[in-house]
């Protein structure tokens, strides 16, 4: 079965164009021009993707994005013409994936389409025993991108968020460079780096501002200092 990558913009040459470019690489691809009628259509079928543009008629992209992240499991690509580093860090915050800026290369697009897919996709195991990582009073499942703390509380990650996570749970107590890091995702940028850490730590820690679980080692990178059980 096709992936299915919903392309929100209310420039019908651009849906065209990306949609287009979809079908070639072998994705299925549906646009709509306005906010609402892709909430719609998400409630009906969900899409591996969705591909958002911020000056949407109807509301503004960012509140779409804010919107989609809470309630549904999917990648969310910002399509925009806003470049300026706030929105990209605003948008990044909210939770989309990646932020592109027009004009764009829709090769580009697709292939950072196949990225996120790919972390997305995330394969069946024939046994569940590394499926669920537990830390700290935490617990991470793999298959649903879920962090769950022993109080009840819930957190669903984004995929890069979530990339990130099991990078340092694959290596606990060991230093991991910002260039590891960007190096795992070569479609980053680097302050999306600094971004994404935010955000897990404000899911993870006590204090996001004293960190003990992700530390920084200034000048060296960051650790993540608890014992890692995977069950």
């Amino acid at each position: 079965m096709k992936s299915l990558v919903y392309v929100i913009d209310d420039e019908a040459d651009i849906c065209e164009l990306v949609c287009m470019t979809l079908q070639q690489q072998g994705f299925e691809s549906r646009a709509f021009n306005t906010g609402n009628a892709a909430l719609k259509a998400v409630k009906e079928q969900t899409p591996i993707i969705c591909i958002i543009d911020l000056g949407l008629p109807d509301m503004d992209g960012l509140t779409l994005v804010r919107s989609l992240f809470s309630e549904q499991k999917m990648g969310l690509i910002i399509l925009s013409g806003r470049d300026s580093l706030p929105d990209k860090l605003l948008g990044l915050d909210l939770g989309a994936d990646d932020y592109i800026s027009k004009p764009f290369e829709p090769q580009e697009l697709v292939a950072r389409v196949k990225s996120i897919s790919r972390r997305l996709e995330m394969k069946t195991e024939v046994t569940v025993n590394k499926d669920l990582a537990h830390f700290s009073g935490w617990m991470f499942d793999k298959s649903t991108l879920t962090l769950t703390y022993e109080n009840g509380a819930s957190f669903m990650l984004s995929a890069a968020e979530a990339q990130i996570l099991q990078l340092f749970l694959a290596a606990p107590q060991q230093i991991l460079s910002r260039e590891r890091l960007l190096a795992e995702d070569a479609e980053s940028f680097d302050r999306s780096i600094d971004v994404r850490m935010s955000r897990l730590r404000k899911k993870l820690e006590v204090d996001h501002k004293e960190p003990r679980i992700i530390k920084t080692v200034y000048g060296a990178g960051y650790i993540f200092t608890p014992v890692v059980v995977w069950q």
